[in-house]
């Protein structure tokens, strides 16, 4: 944070000093750079920020009530629409919270089935974070190249479920499909395909001048803050503590896995990205594992690829009713710790369920870092949080 007594106050005119006062502006709530409905409303001198606080509930769509009145499989279309840009992470922690109260056992084959698609999951999140991050700060080509990856990513996403943005696929038991011949061929050419444009992407904007004087010593947070707050994924590594739940506390088969937990010591906007950006690499080694173990599992024994199977899928009934209990469940989504803590009456909804969005808690250390900037650097600092406004309203 910079000294506000040197920013902000008065402005020297020769032997006589003019006195400034602030004013209250709104940043939003329909304002591209918010990424959604978000409202910032800033006291402001000049162009310097004195203060800045989020304004939520533009947005609020009251799921974790809605997931109240449904039977436990029911509950999982609505989950797709918390964070869309990562749905599948988003099915994947609603049904683990239920296969926990359940105390069902998932098919291995599903297990890795699960790891791969959320990995190829963080990899087309990031992707949108970097195109959309790199307008923000005025870098109109990368964009196109991220969204274009994107592209061949949500491809292989259709063929596998049918859908591009709000899947359906993760289930109560497992997977809704085994993985269509052929497919992992196909995931494995984007692997080698993607490579090389990660690293096209970090010249076009990680590396890039302007994008460093934009981003560099902008928004930095300490690690005791970031520990203080909360704070998760990419916004936790990227002040240097390497948190990341697949590690400190493995789900399904990641303590199978071999991979690394980026991070960067910088604590800024740069730093940040740099971490999403290295990630996505470690996203695709972890894929190329998922492949070669799939290959080694027995392959659909039916003639329809997309039928059922009962190596992907646990027997469960069609309303289970789980023993009352309460359970929270976490997974390491592309914005940070995603959990769902959830009550059961016996019953065949849940009594009670409560959504724990990385992205709502990490926009809480906005009124932290902000102040000392200006309005402009406020542009860079809301969109690295990479926030998705379903999520944080819910």
């Amino acid at each position: 944070m910079m000294d506000r007594e040197k920013l902000v106050g008065s402005v020297g005119v020769g032997e006589q000093t003019i006195r400034t006062e602030t004013m209250e502006v709104s940043m939003g709530p329909q304002h591209p750079s918010t990424h959604g409905v978000l409202r910032v409303v800033l006291k402001v001198d000049g162009e310097w920020i004195v203060e800045a606080d989020p304004d939520l509930g533009y947005l609020h769509r009251s799921f974790e009530k809605l997931g109240e009145l449904r039977t436990y499989p029911q509950g999982i279309f609505l989950t797709d629409r918390w964070d869309y840009v990562s749905a599948m992470n988003n099915n994947w922690v609603y049904c683990l919270a239920v296969e926990k109260l359940l105390g069902l056992q998932v098919p291995e084959k599903a297990e890795w089935i699960r790891v791969l698609i959320s990995e190829m999951q963080r990899i087309a999140s990031h992707l949108v974070f970097m195109g959309t991050y790199g307008l923000d700060v005025g870098a109109l080509t990368p964009f196109f190249y991220c969204f274009r990856e994107r592209e061949k990513i949500l491809d292989l996403f259709e063929e596998i479920c049918g859908a591009r943005l709000t899947y359906n696929f993760y289930r109560i038991g497992g997977v809704s499909r085994d993985v269509p011949r052929g497919w992992l061929d196909k995931v494995e050419a984007l692997c080698d395909y993607l490579i090389p444009r990660l690293d096209e992407l970090d010249d076009l904007l990680t590396n890039n001048k302007v994008f460093l004087a934009r981003t560099v010593g902008i928004g930095v947070i300490p690690p005791e803050m970031a520990i203080s707050y909360g704070l998760s994924g990419p916004m936790i590594r990227g002040s240097g503590i390497p948190y990341d739940l697949r590690k400190v506390a493995p789900y399904s088969v990641y303590d199978q896995i071999e991979f690394d937990v980026v991070t960067h010591d910088g604590g800024d906007c740069w730093s940040r990205t740099w971490v999403r950006s290295q990630e996505m690499r470690q996203s695709i080694r972890i894929v190329r594992q998922c492949i070669e173990k799939l290959r080694q599992m027995p392959e659909p024994t039916f003639d329809d690829p997309y039928g059922p199977s009962t190596h992907v899928m646990a027997k469960v009934p069609p309303k289970p009713k789980p023993k009352p209990n309460d359970v929270y469940v976490a997974i390491e989504s592309p914005r940070g710790e995603l959990g769902v803590y959830m009550v059961s009456d016996g019953s065949e909804k849940p009594y009670r369920m409560k959504i724990r969005g990385p992205a709502f808690v990490n926009l809480s250390v906005l009124p932290a870092i902000a102040p000392g900037h200006k309005v402009a650097d406020l542009v860079a600092i809301v969109g690295n949080v990479d926030i998705v406004m379903g999520e944080v309203d819910r």
